[in-house]
């Protein structure tokens, strides 16, 4: 993954609680992650009723897996202090983010000088164009996940945190250069999770670009008429991208692209096969169960597993996992 790639993630995970309002499946799917992550910062588990900006950014850098990195806190201010110790913290409002990067606000701020105020919000910078930026952020007006637009060095800016990606990348196992993918793979090396269709795209010389058949797609995609296929389909190539892909469009899942990539490394042993057995049974999102124990015992009455001590014994080693246990439970009920 190239830093790019890296910052994009960061902002596909934070825009996909956008609309989350304070104990909806989103604010509670986000508040899993933070409050599950170790060490948690203070020892403090945040409540549902409590502010969370901070708790959002923070849970975004932990589900795209860098926030042994970024650091992580539920407090605005106490964050710009962990930002400052670990050598992230940019003191100029006039400073240009990238996406990935976190803006801090200071309400107090009068617009005269360089702000140097006490943090009272954050959010991460999802979009940057010509002297302006959007930035998504967590507890808005109402409690919800939005986004706002600032205008480079406008007030109100305190300051941005801005972690290495690159950097952060490379440590990962990435690479700091951008690549154009290649129109063909090696035969049976299936790459990415699905491809859009654009104009002139056959499912033919889909498959050739993947490595892989017409039969497969058609197959995997649900495809009648292999001949027919329209402009802004998507296509997946795997049999987990497409399950992941319906329990997104149903609602159980809010975060396809941490779980596809999470299916593609192999680090959760039938990760996969869980994620196809319980779309083939589940119709609809249902409430999540209490605990991943009692998810655990709903997946296996319903036939979707049939290895719970495996999964009772490893939902504590994967970031989220126990919170897909109990989405995936409360909706195979």
């Amino acid at each position: 993954m190239t830093e790019n790639q890296l910052r994009q993630k960061v902002v596909d995970i934070i825009n996909a609680w956008i609309g989350a309002t304070k104990g909806s499946a989103k604010h509670l799917d986000l508040l899993e992650v933070y409050n599950n992550y170790r060490p948690l910062a203070r020892g403090y588990k945040v409540q549902v009723n409590d502010a969370y900006c901070a708790t959002t950014v923070s849970a975004a850098y932990i589900r795209a897996g860098i926030a042994e990195y970024t650091g992580t806190e539920c407090g605005v201010e106490k964050y710009t202090l962990v930002a400052k110790k670990l050598g992230i913290w940019v003191e100029n409002d006039a400073h240009t983010p990238k996406i990935g990067d976190a803006c801090v606000y200071d309400w107090q701020d009068n617009g005269v000088g360089d702000c140097t105020g006490a943090g009272d919000h954050i959010g991460i910078v999802s979009k940057v164009s010509a002297g302006s930026f959007v930035v998504t952020e967590g507890n808005m007006t109402g409690g919800k996940v939005g986004t706002r637009t600032m205008a480079i060095n406008g007030r109100y800016i305190r300051g941005f945190i801005c972690p290495d990606f690159a950097a952060i990348a490379k440590k990962l196992g990435g690479t700091t250069t951008e690549t154009t993918p290649p129109t063909t793979t090696a035969p049976g090396a299936v790459q990415g999770t699905a491809h859009t269709v654009a104009a002139g795209d056959t499912l033919g010389k889909i498959a050739a670009r993947y490595g892989t058949t017409v039969d497969t797609l058609a197959a995997i995609n649900g495809i009648q008429n292999k001949n027919l296929i329209r402009v802004g389909q998507v296509i997946y190539l795997t049999e987990a991208a497409a399950a992941v892909g319906k329990l997104a469009r149903l609602g159980v899942i809010n975060s396809p692209d941490y779980w596809n990539t999470a299916a593609a490394s192999g680090k959760v042993k039938y990760l996969d096969r869980l994620l196809i057995q319980a779309a083939g049974k589940i119709k609809k999102a249902g409430t999540r169960t209490a605990t991943p124990e009692a998810g655990v015992a709903a997946l296996v009455a319903a036939g979707v597993i049939n290895t719970p001590d495996y999964w009772l014994a490893n939902y504590r080693t994967f970031p989220s996992l126990d919170a897909l246990l109990c989405a995936l439970g409360g909706a195979v009920k």
